[in-house]
């Protein structure tokens, strides 16, 4: 079922009668090819790319809950390519490349906005720091340009720019950046890998790995074993959990992320704006209501809910940037579990067991990684190499001493 224009008229005039489900809901085979553990955005994304552009078949999606129903549905939705480092600017300018070309990829209304993002500082030296981290971006492809005050009044003039403490001084713009529709990104993929002949099998939880001789060979579920050749993990905040049924521990800590939804208002917003003096980021969604986060709780969780001090924290940020919000009723709160790794950046390489790979350790940067973090993972489990733009992600960076120390923060996550 292919969408388009004509096909939305013709179902309009004949009573949307015609629409068939998105996806499949096949019974698991006893073996596959391939077996991607997480049904998430970057789970989803393998499967699509490892079916579409590495012409691989036989590839089963695991999902112990419903598709969406993870982190790929409780984010605040933005993408960016505006890093600093080597390690991960190639990556993530890969990813938003992969973002503006996603919806004719998947024939699926992704809502897909490049409405900009801007990073604002209130100092000489954040000013500084934000120049070099814009030279970076656009030596890697990227783009980005330094806003003065004036430039940022003409973009957002409902800012606080006289705040005694922390004037606004300036800003980062990088206007490729934007949001996108979580959950469509989820059905959109789910969707594409299902027409490639991907099988996802949802309300299916791995509960252990069958290994011989240092080999894996399947996996053990909630609705019985399953056989594969390969089998890829990428199930975030989980991680911890899964990889431990195959004896492994990971330089990875789980944490919880609050985000928050505001009633619906007026078109007030340009793009996304991020506080310098604080850690408050806000957009504005399509509906109208402010969507905004901050944070992590900062203590080790596996429970997708958080508590009020955080929510008291992102509320004093956002009112310090934006105090005409004040009187903005609150809609909706929620949790995503983050699987937050010791320098704040991601790992997608080989296990030390044959045919086990991994992907996580996303921090704050899972959701808008994922175009590029399911091409990667399709291309290390295709041909057992990574991917040049994740060349630095491996396990052993950390033994090594190779950390990609995006913040500057070192190995304590909650900070990331």
């Amino acid at each position: 079922m292919t969408y388009s224009g004509f096909r939305l008229i013709r179902e309009a005039l004949t009573g949307h009668g015609g629409w068939k489900p998105v996806w499949r809901n096949p019974e698991p085979q006893s073996a596959y090819d391939f077996v991607i553990v997480g049904g998430g955005g970057h789970g989803l994304a393998t499967a699509h790319y490892l079916a579409k552009v590495y012409k691989k078949s036989r590839i089963a999606v695991l999902e112990k809950g419903w598709i969406g129903g993870g982190n790929v549905g409780r984010n605040t939705t933005i993408i960016r390519s505006n890093y600093l480092l080597p390690g991960n600017e190639p990556f993530y300018e890969l990813s938003l490349q992969l973002w503006e070309g996603l919806e004719q990829d998947l024939n699926y209304n992704a809502m897909v906005s490049q409405r900009g993002v801007m990073n604002l500082f209130h100092s000489d030296a954040q000013r500084d720091a934000f120049r070099r981290r814009g030279n970076s971006m656009i030596l890697h492809g990227s783009d980005a340009e330094l806003l003065d005050a004036d430039g940022v009044r003409r973009e957002a003039p409902f800012l606080n720019f006289d705040n005694a403490r922390f004037p606004i001084k300036g800003a980062l713009m990088h206007r490729r950046g934007g949001t996108v529709r979580h959950d469509a990104v989820a059905w959109g993929y789910a969707r594409s890998a299902d027409r490639h002949g991907v099988d996802i099998i949802q309300n299916c939880e791995v509960t252990g790995f069958r290994i011989e001789q240092n080999r894996v060979l399947g996996v053990e579920t909630s609705r019985g074993y399953i056989g594969a050749g390969k089998v890829g993990v990428a199930v975030a905040g989980s991680s911890g959990k899964v990889m431990s049924h195959a004896g492994m521990r990971l330089p990875i800590e789980s944490h919880v992320l609050q985000a928050f939804v505001s009633e619906g208002l007026k078109p007030v917003l340009p793009g996304v704006i991020t506080f310098g003096a604080g850690h408050f980021y806000v957009s504005q969604s399509d509906k109208g209501g402010l969507v905004f986060g901050g944070d992590l709780d900062g203590y080790n969780t596996y429970a997708q809910r958080g508590n009020l001090p955080v929510v008291e924290d992102v509320c004093e940020g956002g009112m310090a940037l934006m105090p005409i919000i004040g009187r903005t009723r609150l809609l909706r709160m929620w949790g995503g579990v983050m699987d937050m790794s010791m320098d704040g950046s991601p790992i997608i390489d080989r296990t030390g067991i044959e045919g086990l790979y991994f992907n996580g350790g996303w921090c704050y940067g899972g959701f808008k990684a994922t175009p590029a973090s399911g091409m990667v993972f399709a291309h290390l489990l295709a041909t057992d190499a990574p991917h040049d733009t994740a060349a630095a992600y491996r396990f052993d960076r950390f033994e090594k001493g190779l950390m990609i120390d995006e913040k500057g923060v070192g190995a304590q996550p909650n900070l990331h």
